[in-house]
């Protein structure tokens, strides 16, 4: 599978060959990137990042009026079951029909709730933590306002596509949904993709985005077996279209430079049974990447890049 995709466009015919660009991406992929030897000139630095000097681009212009980067404070609802956000229908589009599952990782209010994120739930191979606070950078930009901030921007940009795009928390609830009921969320919306976001708190010098893909599980509550085919045909969507719109690079520190990691240990992802994958954007705790984290600019390309994926694994 290539790293490649259509443009997030309205429908329109084919090309009849692909431009220099696609095939240059394309010839990438099945070394694994080669370990994106050149990673220093495509990840770059400063504010909106290296994307400045990528060497791979995409041609899709970014949405306008995106979203601003400030989550919704948790209301004070006790209620940790509350109706996951959802969009309206749009009307028309190429992913009219189409349920797309948005999953932003944490929450803010999970510092305040550490007894209730902290209650073991079942992931089927073992019990593990209902959630965590997640990371930050060091300036303190937590993951939690990240990912939410990304999931507000993709919800825009796949409405404009005509998708149904639900939200398995948007800010209002005091915590959570734990990692079981986030996968519970996307299985009961019988989403068609469901995509998970995150950005990684490793150490300074390790950068670049992976996505992570559900193993075969088979145990307890978990059966992923059905799903381990259509969501690696998902990751490898979203990975591709996340390097050609972003100009990252694919984790230099985890997954072989393939920007793909299969993990069995993700409740999130074992007890789903619908396509599922996580994507790590980044790693916080690097200046270099913290620095595209916290640029609006960059956040704009991340979600487009994601939806991008979403997108071409939806039309086929």
């Amino acid at each position: 599978m290539s790293y490649v995709g259509p443009d997030f466009e309205p429908p329109q015919p084919r090309r009849p060959r692909r431009g220099p660009l696609t095939v240059a991406l394309a010839a990438l992929v099945p070394g694994a990137l080669l370990g994106w030897v050149v990673y220093e000139t495509v990840g770059g630095s400063g504010d909106d990042g290296g994307s400045g000097r990528a060497t791979v681009r995409s041609s899709s212009p970014a949405a306008s009026g995106a979203p601003s980067d400030d989550a919704k404070k948790p209301s004070a609802s006790p209620d940790p079951t509350d109706t996951p956000s959802a969009s309206a229908p749009a009307a028309s589009g190429p992913l009219k029909g189409k349920v797309v599952v948005v999953d932003p990782g944490h929450n803010p209010g999970n510092f305040q709730h550490a007894s209730e994120i902290n209650r073991k739930v079942d992931i089927g191979t073992n019990s593990k933590e209902c959630d965590t606070t997640g990371t930050s950078t060091n300036d303190g930009y937590t993951e939690a306002r990240f990912t939410l901030d990304v999931a507000h921007r993709m919800r825009t940009l796949l409405e404009k596509q005509g998708a149904t795009v639900k939200l398995t928390q948007d800010g209002d609830r005091p915590f959570g949904p734990c990692v079981d009921e986030r996968a519970r969320i996307g299985n009961q919306a019988k989403a068609d993709a469901v995509v998970s976001i995150h950005a990684d708190g490793s150490g300074a010098g390790n950068r670049g985005f992976h996505v992570i893909l559900p193993g075969s599980v088979h145990a307890g509550a978990a059966d992923t077996r059905a799903i381990v085919g259509p969501s690696r045909d998902l990751g490898e969507h979203v990975a591709g279209r996340f390097v050609a719109v972003t100009g990252s690079a694919p984790s230099n520190y985890i997954g072989d430079g393939s920007g793909l990691v299969t993990r069995k240990d993700l409740g999130g992802l074992n007890l789903s049974s619908v396509p599922k994958v996580f994507i790590e954007c980044g790693n916080m705790r690097d200046s270099k990447d913290a620095a595209l984290l916290t640029s609006g600019a960059w956040r704009q390309k991340a979600a487009q890049g994601i939806s991008e994926g979403i997108v071409s694994f939806l039309r086929g």
